[in-house]
């Protein structure tokens, strides 16, 4: 279960769940390409394309830093061919760049309805067109898309319809090319995980230092996208993969490590089915 050598183009890498994945392919000796809008520091966030950079090279990998707004047809096109110039091709695509409006229908304003769908549904739908041909060519190839499984009841809609529709957008892409390149041999799945997770948007968005002290971290759904991504292809396509399972099929039964300051339940994620939490033997407080 080994990357190395394997080529990954990653959209939104800069920070968070997008930098551990990629840090934990590093560490296998892979190749990573951060596609990302953060070409100098925020006065908020922690990260760059280019401190992504350092830190892929630091745990073994080789990195591409390429400046890249999603939403851009063209700025996604020059990612992908920089990324083929580089390393010789693409073998996988991961979609984790994402934006996140927690509002209801009269509080949201079009310009960040528009901003949601541009970047979540619309963006995972040009990047994987992007990469797809160059997928065609490589051995096992991969589209892995951090987005949630397609659980279609209205408790995850009513309280913030835009935002759950551009994110179901994203798992549609998975349903529907995961059915279209079956018989190139392309997995595509997507990952989501059991609880929060400690990153930008919990701590800015969702319930600051409280919820993050409850959440687990990164590493978590880096280990099970390792653990998918080595996968053959043409036997792991189609799936909406939730993080904690993935690692309970590959022998993980201690999750302490990935959340070793909480106590009591850890928070879950939004989309979670009930049915998913009614099998875990993980102690989480639902949401929605």
């Amino acid at each position: 279960m080994s990357l190395a050598g394997k080529t990954l183009f990653i959209s939104g890498g800069s920070r968070g769940i997008g930098l551990a994945i990629a840090l934990r392919a590093a560490r296998d000796g892979a190749n990573v390409t951060i596609a990302a809008k953060t070409d100098r520091p925020h006065p908020k966030l922690p990260g760059t394309i280019h401190t992504a950079a350092e830190e892929i090279e630091a745990a073994g990998g080789r990195a591409l830093a390429v400046v890249c707004d999603i939403r851009e047809e063209a700025q996604v096109e020059r990612a992908v061919a920089a990324t083929v110039d580089a390393f010789g091709g693409i073998d996988i695509c991961v979609n984790n760049a994402s934006a996140i409006q927690l509002t209801g229908t009269l509080e949201t304003r079009m310009k960040r309805f528009d901003l949601m769908h541009e970047v979540n549904a619309r963006g995972t739908f040009l990047v994987s067109k992007c990469c797809i041909p160059h997928l065609k060519k490589a051995q096992n190839p991969h589209i892995l898309t951090l987005s949630p499984p397609l659980d279609m009841q209205a408790k995850w809609f009513k309280n913030h319809v835009a935002y759950t529709m551009a994110k179901f957008g994203m798992s549609m892409c998975t349903l529907g090319m995961s059915a279209e390149f079956a018989e190139d041999g392309i997995a595509v799945n997507s990952l989501w995980p059991l609880t929060a997770i400690d990153t930008a948007a919990v701590r800015n968005v969702l319930g600051g230092e409280a919820l993050a002290r409850i959440s687990r971290s990164p590493e978590i759904v880096a280990d099970a996208a390792h653990a998918i991504l080595s996968r053959p292809a043409r036997e792991t396509t189609g799936n909406f993969f939730i993080d904690e399972r993935v690692l309970r099929a590959a022998g993980v039964s201690d999750f302490s490590r990935y959340a070793p300051d909480a106590t009591g339940p850890l928070a879950g994620d939004f989309f979670v089915p009930d049915a998913v939490l009614e099998e875990t033997d993980t102690e989480v407080r639902p949401i929605g």
